[in-house]
């Protein structure tokens, strides 16, 4: 998949298919690359550009709201995924973390309960180019820990679901040595649960954040936070299995 760019107008078409705007139409070629200036019957230049991962979080079909590019790179950087983990998710959604850990060369197993979501978030998969080593599984993970647990260990648990408490209780079964968990919750109830199946696991260096970020605003009269929009995403609690 490639974006057309013209502006602050984006469109993400496959190599071979047409785009129809105001601006004209154009048909892809098959062969384009990065950087290449595309012209529709009407004289309007576009840019094809690589997806990126910001791209992924503004062109992947969304099953729900997914989570946002702050609190991927929180996970990212507090539990240092990287090419070759083997990352054990649940929670899929529309799978952008999937697909971010995809794109850093991490193999990932990801669960999803609706059926329909989970096929979306396979085709979402094949768009972020990472089919190969995102793994989308239609169920629920709690019915496949004790097969789970017997195979090779994970590198990293990443957890966007209501019953995150009870899959972090089997995460020492479940990680290698030294090991991450790492779980999202809109709300702090369910993180001060996740909290106490930490630490009643064993696990290490529990700790929970609140996701909070400002866009800044600057004019003639001076410059300060915006007052536009909710700076609030949601809380992550990270952990450790040593």
């Amino acid at each position: 998949m490639i974006l057309l760019c013209h502006g602050d107008r984006e469109y993400l078409r496959a190599p071979g298919a047409e785009l129809h705007t105001d601006l004209g139409m154009l048909t892809v070629p098959d062969d384009v690359e990065n950087g290449d200036v595309l012209e529709t019957h009407l004289g309007t230049e576009f840019v094809a550009r690589e997806l990126r991962g910001p791209d992924l979080f503004n062109h992947l079909e969304r099953t729900g709201a997914p989570m946002m590019p702050r609190d991927i790179g929180l996970v990212v950087g507090h539990t240092g995924a990287a090419a070759d983990d083997r990352v054990l998710d649940a929670g899929t959604g529309t799978g952008v973390l999937s697909a971010y850990l995809g794109r850093l060369g991490a193999s990932v197993t990801t669960y999803e309960q609706d059926p329909e979501f989970a096929e979306v978030a396979r085709e979402n998969m094949v768009t972020a180019g990472v089919e190969d080593r995102v793994d989308v599984r239609t169920g629920d993970i709690t019915d496949d820990l004790d097969s789970l647990t017997g195979g090779e260990p994970f590198d990293l648990l990443t957890l966007d679901t209501e019953d995150a408490p009870e899959i972090v209780a089997s995460a020492p079964n479940l990680l290698a040595d030294g090991g991450y968990v790492a779980v999202y919750s809109p709300f702090i109830e369910n993180s001060r649960k996740t909290v106490a199946a930490a630490e009643e696991a064993g696990l290490s260096g529990v700790e929970t954040i609140e996701t909070i970020q400002r866009e800044m605003t600057f004019d003639d009269r001076g410059s300060r936070p915006s007052t536009a929009g909710v700076g609030h995403t949601g809380y992550l609690t990270f952990a450790r299995h040593s």
